[in-house]
């Protein structure tokens, strides 16, 4: 992973196996993940010492031979095969040795606990005789001292245990009510200024500069690049960005993008139902050459039975540029075309050479716009949030275009008018994310079950892994930051940052695990709460029924074009873009919250103890401590961090 930085989110960061274990298994059934070696591996004993196994590795080697060694010099045929017995011989004699030593220190410190638990019971069943009794003593604390003998045994075993992990039960009824008197004293508060602006000046130096080109159209010479990407919306549009990237770096002609139709998301939306096909073709046409098909003599061939079918199984997890090259462009000569199935997260933000890197930030933030009818219902929807504001946000015209960007705006509105600022919350706490986290939300063994029989159908490759593996507890995954925050953890937050009760919130996401129950806490706390459902009435919502990919892009929208964005969740991708498309066309003015929450979670497992105003203290500088202005660190995605030479120009 990257480079760590102060006071960052610490789950990308913290435990890296177990978020590789989680998001290993993330992808739906059409598509699963590498679990071992493909048809592009290569296995040697040099790669075997570089995955960590150091001490094997070596062995290995020694057995086999030195790679590197000098082949010129000669070796007696019958001597190399001694040499090569006795090596043998002695790399298994060493390895039994090696873990029969393991074994035997392992059942040393067996035998070492029963032996102290032996002789701390049989001290608390021979106790040494009482000395006198003290008349200055209380009855209360004779009754106490009767009990430290047989306590003693159990804060000993603690000590040697360590300190016992605090247990999270799903409820913060103390907590919400310390919020909910803060905000009701102080509605008329005036708010804290940061809460609504970017705080540093740094922000204003990186300006927009991803359109700027200096390199030749390619031909498209070497063949055909189809892709069929998997995923939401928005892992969607990762995939259509590295896809492009792609076509470039093999001189390849890329066939216009599908999407693979999820049960998890039950959506049949098209590219072309999304994305306006003739300004991507054209706006690209300078970089790569772009068809909506496949010529007709390519159509008819048995892609699978050719080889020229991908799936993620083939390729690992953000993979290098120099494995297309080794890999992808010879079956691509060969076959003429090359069908990516899935093409989750399979190419790599480091290394890659500029201009490349600078094509994927253009075709996320210029390529990609959003159809006509997507275009009108968004510019209403941001309309009605800001109460017919009389001005339009650095981002208007890039999300809505310039003509509904206008309808944005009151006409009738005097230049006196102020807009009604507006909140926008992504609260990524749908089942699917649920289930996913592997964590627990205080619903007991019904929440247990429920979530449990949904990773069968939806994600069965995570499934298994719990019945097989030893997988981190849902106390580990809090601590460590790895869950999503739930509404009653994102409503905290709110408050302990000092959001006003008047303040009017946009919550992003659909169908809340829990539903209305759930969301109790928010509604309770901020009444000036709305949804897209009940912003947009059900006639303007109704061409996008039953498209869940196309209402995610109204609140992509909405969230895009707010005064002040909070994220409650790292890993979800439509938070990573809409916090990337606020820092590329924002101006610098346009704040995105974003918690530690590996910080945040130790907080909250205060909850019965925390007072409300070292609550909001640590709160403020828990969200405070994330608002750096950071250049893009090595390895991270250029759609969430694009504050980078590649995609923004400094002009400090």
């Amino acid at each position: 992973m990257s480079q760590e930085r102060p006071d960052e989110e610490k789950p990308e960061t913290c435990d890296v196996r177990v978020q590789d274990r989680i998001q290993g298994a993330a992808t739906p059934v059409q598509s699963p993940t590498r679990l071992g070696p493909t048809r592009f591996s290569e296995i040697t004993g040099e790669k075997l010492r570089n995955t960590g196994s150091d001490f094997i590795g070596s062995i290995w080697s020694w057995i086999n031979g030195d790679p590197n060694r000098n082949l010129k010099i000669p070796v007696k045929r019958g001597k190399r095969k001694r040499i090569r017995t006795a090596k043998t011989a002695v790399g298994v004699i060493a390895l039994v040795g090696f873990f029969i030593f393991v074994n035997w220190f392992m059942l040393s410190q067996l035998h070492e606990g029963r032996a102290w638990l032996r002789r701390g019971f049989a001290k608390n069943r021979n106790p040494k005789p009482n000395p006198k009794p003290n008349p200055d003593l209380s009855p209360s604390t004779k009754r106490v001292s009767v009990k430290v003998s047989a306590e003693s045994v159990q804060h000993v075993a603690k000590k040697k245990m360590g300190k016992p992990k605090k247990q999270y039960n799903g409820t913060y009824g103390r907590l919400l009510a310390y919020a909910a008197h803060a905000l009701a004293e102080g509605q008329n508060k005036i708010e804290p200024k940061e809460l609504w602006r970017e705080p540093k000046d740094q922000a204003l130096a990186w300006k927009p500069c991803a359109d700027q080109r200096s390199w030749k159209p390619n031909d498209g010479k070497t063949g055909y690049i189809m892709v069929t990407a998997n995923g939401g919306i928005n892992q969607q549009r990762v995939a259509v960005c590295n896809i492009v990237v792609l076509a470039r770096l093999l001189n390849a002609t890329l066939v216009v993008p599908k999407f693979m139709f999820s049960d998890v998301w039950t959506d049949s939306s098209q590219f072309e139902d999304i994305y306006q096909v003739e300004h991507f073709i054209k706006y690209l046409s300078p970089d790569i050459r772009i068809v909506k098909k496949l010529p007709k003599e390519l159509q008819s061939l048995d892609l699978e039975a050719i080889g020229s079918l991908v799936t993620d199984i083939d390729i690992m997890k953000e993979a290098k540029p120099g494995f297309y090259m080794k890999h992808i462009l010879p079956l691509l000569l060969k076959n003429r075309v090359v069908h990516f199935f899935g093409f989750g997260n399979r190419l790599a933000f480091d290394p890659i050479p500029f201009q490349l890197q600078r094509l994927r930030c253009r075709c996320n933030f210029h390529a990609l716009n959003f159809v006509p009818k997507i275009q009108e219902t968004g510019a209403i929807l941001v309309r009605r949030l800001r109460d017919s504001g009389s001005h339009l946000a650095p981002v208007d015209p890039y999300l809505v275009g310039p003509k509904y960007a206008s309808f944005i705006l009151d006409k009738k509105a005097g230049p006196l008018h102020k807009a009604s600022k507006y909140l926008a919350v992504h609260l990524r706490f749908e089942i699917d994310m649920v289930a996913h986290s592997l964590c627990y939300f205080g619903g007991g063994d019904a929440e247990k079950t429920e979530l449990s029989a949904y990773r069968e159908k939806h994600f069965p490759t995570l499934a298994n892994l719990t019945k097989t593996k030893k997988m981190p507890s849902p106390e580990d995954l809090r601590t460590e930051g790895l869950c999503p925050l739930s509404p009653e953890e994102a409503v905290l937050m709110l408050a302990g940052l000092g959001f006003n009760r008047k303040t009017r919130v946009f919550v992003a996401g659909a169908n809340i695990y829990g539903g209305a129950k759930r969301l109790a806490a928010l509604t309770s706390l901020y009444p000036n709460l709305v949804t897209k459902e009940n912003v947009l009435s059900e006639t303007e919502l109704e061409p996008f029924k039953n498209h869940s990919s196309q209402l995610a892009v109204l609140d992509f929208i909405a969230c895009a074009a707010s005064d002040a964005f909070a994220m409650t969740d790292s890993g979800s991708q439509l938070s990573s873009l809409v916090s990337g498309y606020r820092i590329y066309y924002g101006a610098g003015k346009m704040p995105t919250i974003r918690p530690n929450k590996r910080r945040f979670s130790d907080i909250l497992l205060k909850n019965n103890t925390i007072e409300w105003k070292v609550f909001e203290q640590r709160v403020r500088k828990n969200v405070r401590q994330t608002k750096h202005v950071l250049v893009r660190p090595t390895g991270r995605s250029v759609y969430r961090y694009p504050r980078c030479k590649e995609c923004m120009c400094n002009e400090d």
